[in-house]
């Protein structure tokens, strides 16, 4: 990834598009961080990854909302040690 400054950002803004293209482009202001440049297709990705997360968060939640409706009210009792050894006896 190529760093530069916010000034030489100003300056040579056309070449950095071109070179977004190729790999990211990080922006620093008085040796900071300041802002990331990507290309298209790398934006698409990242949104792409968000999507993948938010709806994989959202079945997780609705299987662990199902998993606590059928429990066994036994099941509140055991501890985590408890749990691993079932899980290694079933396997």
């Amino acid at each position: 990834m190529i760093t530069v400054s916010s000034m030489d950002a100003q300056n040579r803004f056309g070449q950095l598009l071109d070179t977004v293209q190729r790999e990211p482009v990080t922006i620093t202001r008085h040796g900071r961080t300041a802002a990331f440049i990507i290309s298209p297709r790398d934006m698409q990705d990242l949104q792409n990854a968000r999507h993948k997360r938010s709806a994989a968060v959202d079945a997780f939640e609705a299987w662990s909302q199902q998993a606590t409706a059928s429990a066994l009210p036994a099941a509140a009792h055991l501890t985590d040690e408890e749990v691993v050894e079932m899980v290694k006896a079933l396997r």
